[in-house]
């Protein structure tokens, strides 16, 4: 393999890591929220939040790019911010990841959280527990392995992203050329051989992801209700 490939590796690990993060600090939160709100419109969200499980990437990546233009308000304020473009960089990698995989980590949390037993936490409550306290102390311990499946579908997903990535990020090597892409760019140009050894990895990856998700479901009876077609990648 190429440098340029083993940069590929790199870039996605690191994508799909910091994403990974980012997903648990919005994700917790969100999904507790929709476990325990009753509001009329909470299907609506739901179905918000699930899109990216039946959209077609690129219709993402499109409006991304659109929002992420150099004249849009969104890329000036980031201009202002950082100092860079938003379009074509690891940032927007980064937010089109987020936005994209949001239900791979949200799903299998929000369904931890139903199954926790209120009298439980009202309890703790009763005894002097705070609310962080009892995240800390019931709520994670309870539903460690709902955020281990989360985390695991979040970084997988990740990893095997293209369509969005492709539209918000291009085809830059060591910037924005993530694994995926640099399997496609090897077919094109039939390096068929590198091509073997890039989707072998991820073929590998994706069996050993997916042997945890189901272990773990089977000795907790977690699900986490995840349907996608074939745009999901």
């Amino acid at each position: 393999m190429s440098h340029n490939d083993w940069l590929a590796i790199g870039l996605t690990i690191k994508l799909a890591t910091l994403t990974t993060v980012i997903l648990l600090a919005i994700g917790t939160p969100l999904a507790w929220w929709l476990a325990k709100t009753h509001i009329r419109i909470k299907p609506i969200l739901e179905a918000i939040i699930a899109l990216p499980l039946v959209l077609p990437p690129t219709v993402l990546g499109f409006y991304l790019l659109i929002a992420f233009a150099p004249d849009s308000a969104v890329a000036q304020f980031w201009q202002w911010l950082t100092g860079g473009t938003l379009a074509f960089s690891f940032s927007a990698l980064v937010i089109a990841s987020v936005l994209y995989s949001l239900p791979f980590v949200v799903q299998p949390l929000q369904n931890g959280f139903q199954q926790l037993h209120s009298p439980l936490l009202d309890t703790a409550a009763s005894l002097g527990a705070g609310p962080i306290d009892r995240f800390f102390s019931l709520v994670l311990p309870l539903c460690r392995n709902n955020f281990l499946v989360a985390s695991t579908l979040g970084f997988a997903h990740t990893v095997g992203e293209f369509g969005v990535v492709l539209m918000i990020g291009g085809n830059i090597p060591g910037r924005t050329q993530v694994l995926s892409i640099a399997l496609y760019e090897r077919v094109e140009s039939l390096q068929y051989e590198t091509a073997h050894w890039l989707a072998g990895g991820l073929i590998t990856f994706s069996l050993v992801v997916l042997s945890l998700v189901y272990l773990v479901n089977g000795y907790r009876g977690i699900t986490p209700s995840l349907k996608s077609n074939g745009a999901t990648k």
